[in-house]
């Protein structure tokens, strides 16, 4: 047996290392929460008793596959599938399909890991999954994206469903992919059955709010986090990573609450403009044109362009919302953060700080507001869809974004609540994994050892 709770937590870790060799980022992912459950493990031995974080940490299923497809040129292609089911204790699994270069077992695990507590702390009732391809969408025709989307969903479909698992959109999967991919389920399965996917197209089962929903969750969590400490993003200087669909979205709502923007991003660098991003050109670049970032100077020759997208952390701000990509604040630039005054941070990315850089951030008194809260805008309101769905219906676009404010708002209570219970007042790391974790180990006990 154990002394004590965290060397569990030590041991238990090490054991899903070795388990789970060469995945960095599920190792990442596992190492933050056990972190934070120690002090819930001391004063619930129970869970130890009862194995809830070891079966936490391994996954009910994972689901490899082939996907084979032709290119323009009549080529064939192979690609490869995932699709992990983490837990499934309090609903459906849920989580978006990621489709790009850089996707394997390790990223969709670490994915598919942190969904499990930002779904729970929706308060929705729905599981933790994650899938995807190391296909890239980028510069391929929509034929080619049509024909891998058929194919990746020819072996998807038998394991999915709307009571088993609904997937969604993330990185390089949008409105167009999920139409193909719903299209050819239809087709394999001969049913209308909406609610196996959600951020469908608004004519065939999608939701109003649904493309603003990870953005616009994000500034809603933001903003409460700085109310709750007499503070709001009015008047403020803020920076968002990214130029693509949370990093819009989150533009434009700070925005509305009268944040000035003043520089984003894409994976080739930065443009900084002193006196405040023109949305309505990155729009344009981005949803309709799909070019780089770098053309945004052509149409505001003062704004500045700069290689290397990580430079935009050295960039002076108030508030940090970091909307890229995992890893995306290292130490180095969580330290120039701080030193510029940055006083607010919260992820509308999945995991965008590395643990170096969220203790640098907590250390120096950083308002700092986890993926895992911050960013549950998207499955909340993709949950929102599959409830619209279930009945046949639509809701407004005010009624579901004041369902997405009432559900961001519950998150940050939740998050702030427990962290003061374990003694850590606005360690809202902490606070998202316990308050994620207890709902899943309560309805985890009650089901027995499954």
């Amino acid at each position: 047996m154990y002394s004590n709770a965290r060397q569990y937590c030590d041991d238990l870790f090490q054991r899903v290392v070795a388990r789970n060799a060469n995945e960095p980022e599920f190792h990442q992912a596992v190492r933050e929460v056990l972190d934070s459950l120690a002090v819930v493990l001391e004063r619930h031995p129970e869970y130890i008793e009862e194995g809830i974080v070891e079966r936490l940490v391994e996954p009910e299923r994972q689901i490899i596959f082939r996907v084979p497809w032709v290119d323009d040129s009549g080529r064939v292609q192979v690609n490869r599938g995932f699709r992990v089911q983490f837990n499934s204790a309090i609903g459906p699994y849920k989580g978006g399909l990621r489709f790009h270069p850089s996707v394997n077992v390790g990223i969709i695990k670490f994915l598919g890991f942190e969904q499990i507590f930002k779904n729970s702390l929706t308060g929705l009732p729905i599981g933790g999954g994650k899938g995807g391809s190391d296909f890239d969408p980028k510069g391929k025709s929509d034929g080619e994206v049509m024909r891998f989307c058929q194919s990746f969903m020819a072996e998807l479909y038998r394991h999915i469903g709307q009571d088993i698992d609904v997937p969604a959109g993330d990185i390089g999967v949008g409105a167009r992919e999920i139409g193909y991919m719903y299209g050819q389920y239809k087709r394999l399965t001969g049913a209308c059955e909406a609610g196996v996917l959600t951020g469908k197209g608004l004519i065939y089962g999608g939701s109003l709010v649904r493309k603003q929903a990870t953005g616009y969750g994000l500034v809603y969590f933001t903003e409460e986090m700085m109310n709750d400490h007499g503070d709001s993003l009015r008047g403020k200087t803020v920076l968002v990573s990214g130029s693509g669909n949370v990093s819009i979205y989150t533009t434009e709502k700070a925005m509305e609450l009268g944040a000035k923007i003043v520089a984003m991003s894409d994976s080739n660098g930065y443009v900084y403009d002193a006196g405040g991003i023109d949305l309505d050109i990155v729009k344009q670049l981005k949803e309709v044109e799909r070019k780089r970032i770098s053309e945004y100077v052509k149409h505001r020759p003062a704004a500045e362009y700069h290689p290397g997208w990580t430079g935009i952390w050295n960039v002076p701000c108030d508030v940090a919302l970091p909307c890229a990509t995992q890893n995306e604040i290292d130490a180095q630039s969580a330290q120039t953060l701080v030193k510029n005054g940055c006083r607010v941070v919260a992820e509308g990315a999945n995991m965008p700080t590395s643990l170096e850089g969220t203790e640098i951030f907590l250390q120096g008194g950083v308002l700092f507001g986890p993926a895992k809260a911050a960013n549950a805008g998207g499955v909340a309101t993709s949950a929102l869809e599959m409830s619209q769905n279930s009945m046949r219906l639509s809701w407004t676009f005010e009624e579901v974004d004041e369902k997405l404010r009432r559900i961001m708002k519950n998150i940050y209570v939740a998050s702030s609540q427990a962290a003061v219970e374990y003694g850590r007042r606005d360690n809202l790391v902490l606070g998202a994994n316990v308050a994620g974790f207890k709902k899943v180990a309560e309805a985890m006990m009650a089901q027995g050892v499954v």
